[in-house]
């Protein structure tokens, strides 16, 4: 496995569940981590309380979807730690309804964090990450979700998002090849995060993961050699109910 020590990475969504146990992940690999949210409370908090000294942690506040501030972030995070190595585009969101009560407005939200911002952070960090790794090429790493396997009622717009970002990320995966840049996408099975939790406070939390096992696949994946790549790999809770 190649040493993750002194890389840095840029995790998006890292404010709160799924996104700060791979910034803690990340950063107990040797990592140089930017926190990356929506919200400057959360991103800051989750900074504090994985690097107090603050000497390899940055919280950045922005929106995954805006191209100006994915380019702004980028080089905030160039000028900070001189590198961009690995960006793990995890944010996401959800509206969970019918399609009759479905917004046109809330469609364009999800879809916009959901599948926009990875496309934009790419696009956004592309150059860095061709020189990233002390010149053999950094990795894209997308959170997707079992919703892009299967799907169930009144989610329609979360289950458009994941299934075209497993589509943006096997085609990225092709393309990027050339250009030393690898792309994996990391299929998530049901986790104890607020995401799930605080929508659903009846759902059986015991048949859930502790996302830190997620973290861990994140940090598995970010350490293979540069001659190889995971391209796709599926984490699931063992007694996972929406897959198979």
């Amino acid at each position: 496995m190649t040493t993750l020590k002194d890389q840095t990475a840029l995790v998006t969504g890292a404010g709160s569940g799924l996104g700060a146990a791979i910034a803690r992940a990340l950063h107990e690999a040797g990592m140089k981590v930017v926190v990356a949210d929506i919200s400057r409370d959360k991103a800051e908090k989750i900074a504090r309380a994985i690097d107090e000294t603050g000497e390899r942690v940055l919280p950045l506040a922005f929106d995954v979807a805006d191209e100006r501030a994915a380019d702004d972030a980028v080089a905030q995070v160039l000028k900070r730690f001189g590198s961009l190595d690995v960006l793990v585009n995890n944010a996401g969101t959800d509206v969970t309804a019918p399609i009759e009560e479905l917004s046109v407005a809330d469609w364009d939200r999800v879809m916009a964090t959901n599948l926009r911002g990875p496309f934009v952070l790419t696009k956004a960090a592309l150059t860095a990450l061709q020189e990233g790794a002390g010149g053999t090429g950094g990795q894209v790493i997308n959170i997707a979700s079992t919703a892009a396997r299967r799907c169930w009622p009144n989610a329609s717009v979360y289950h458009a998002s994941k299934f075209g970002l497993v589509g943006l990320s096997h085609a990225l995966h092709a393309e990027l090849r050339a250009k030393k840049v690898r792309v994996s996408t990391v299929v998530c099975g049901g986790m104890r995060t607020p995401f799930l939790l605080d929508r659903f406070p009846d759902i059986d939390a015991s048949k859930l993961q502790d996302p830190a096992r997620v973290a861990e696949a994140v940090r598995f994946v970010a350490g293979m050699p540069p001659e190889s790549v995971i391209a796709e790999i599926m984490v699931l809770p063992v007694q996972e109910t929406s897959w198979p």
